[in-house]
């Protein structure tokens, strides 16, 4: 098993910044991946960044990429989403997620993960 707590949501301004950590607990030397994903009010949740725990290779949704960054400190198992140029359509409940199994770059982008955290609220006003 592994346990995921994800923290740093919070309000902020069109343009700022925010960084999300999601600390990792229990088994977490067999996961492939490490995925962030997001649910707006009333849309489906969606991809929007892994990075692999082997190799430390990334990849982004098209509407983040270039403002956000996925990073990890391995001696604190914890993964970090680093946010920038924020917009109100970034607003939604933003979850980490744990992929014990091999996935393509492809497959590493589907809703398929093992362990979710709880979600944590980012909302970017106008």
């Amino acid at each position: 098993q592994v346990q995921l707590v994800e923290s740093g949501g919070g309000l902020v301004q069109a343009g700022g910044s925010l960084r999300l950590s999601c600390a990792a607990s229990g088994r977490t030397f067999s996961s492939y991946a490490m995925g962030w994903f997001r649910q707006a009010p009333g849309k489906e949740r969606e991809f929007v960044g892994y990075m692999t725990l082997v190799g430390g290779s990334t990849d982004y949704a098209d509407s983040v990429n270039g403002r956000f960054t996925i990073s990890r400190a391995s001696a604190k198992n914890t993964v970090y989403l680093q946010m920038n140029s924020l917009k109100p359509e970034d607003t939604a409940v933003y979850y980490c997620a744990a992929r014990r199994g091999y996935c393509s770059a492809y497959g590493c982008q589907k809703n398929e993960y093992d362990y979710w955290g709880q979600g944590t609220q980012v909302t970017i006003s106008s």
